[in-house]
């Protein structure tokens, strides 16, 4: 099993700054995909920033210029650095990874508890 731990949310005012960190533990062989999806109250789910295989980096459109995303393979952890926070920013951010426990075992969906980010006008 995969837990990950997250970090860093909490309530800012319009054009502020917050970091969200996560870490990966328990058994892992290797993380493929690490990245951050949230959710806002009556939304569904939505992917926010993604590093796949520790190269290739997607980003949400909404968030595209303001948000980073960073990882650290060696640590197992993955950052995302939100600038110039707008009130639509504010939702429930969990962290994400597609991960696998042993060699030549499958990869799997792992999933953060979540933390909340809000942003007031």
């Amino acid at each position: 099993q995969v837990q990950l731990a997250e970090s860093g949310g909490g309530l800012v005012q319009a054009g502020g700054s917050l970091k969200l960190s996560c870490a990966a533990s328990g058994k892992i062989f290797r993380i493929n995909t690490m990245g951050w999806y949230r959710q806002a109250p009556g939304n569904q789910r939505e992917l926010v920033a993604i590093i796949r295989d520790g190269t290739s980096i997607s980003y949400a459109d909404s968030v595209r210029g303001r948000f980073t995303i960073s990882r650290d393979n060696a640590k197992n952890t993955v950052h995302l650095q939100m600038n110039s926070l707008k009130p639509e920013d504010t939702a429930v951010y969990s962290c994400y990874c597609n991960a696998r426990t042993i060699r030549y075992g499958s990869d799997y969906p792992y999933w953060g508890q979540g933390t909340q980010v809000t942003v007031s006008s």
